[in-house]
């Protein structure tokens, strides 16, 4: 196995601080964004930036026993943990939401996932 050289090491840290140094700089919290989709259908997230008092949440819309829609983005942290009904389409749903709070953490992989596997994955690059 061939190991690294210096200028792929530093690229990796350049990486680590682009990922993790400007949340911990800022009140603010970076969050990922998509609107209320069905469930299936494709979209791009969207970074976004939180105000200091949001968290990032994750929304789930049900119908009946199924899981129809989806959404992201910031929410106030007391309006975390609520469930109410939605029309679209002419269709009731009920939306659920959770929050967390941790930057990116409404991913569809946690953050600390997401950043395992860009790291063995350039890894596993830098020595071949």
């Amino acid at each position: 196995m061939r190991r690294p050289n210096m200028s792929q090491l530093l690229h990796l840290s350049a990486l680590w601080f682009y990922l993790l140094v400007p949340p911990l700089l800022c009140d603010n919290r970076f969050c990922y964004y998509s609107p209320i989709l069905e469930k299936g259908k494709m979209f791009k997230l969207i970074v976004t930036e939180c105000p200091p008092d949001e968290l990032c949440f994750k929304a789930d819309g049900r119908y009946g026993n199924h899981s129809a829609l989806s959404a992201r983005g910031c929410m106030a942290k007391k309006d975390c943990s609520q469930v109410h009904s939605i029309t679209l389409k002419g269709t009731a749903y009920t939306m659920s939401y959770s929050c967390c709070d941790s930057p990116y953490c409404n991913s569809c992989l946690g953050l600390s996932a997401n950043l395992l596997f860009i790291t063995v994955t350039l890894m596993t690059v830098m020595t071949w």
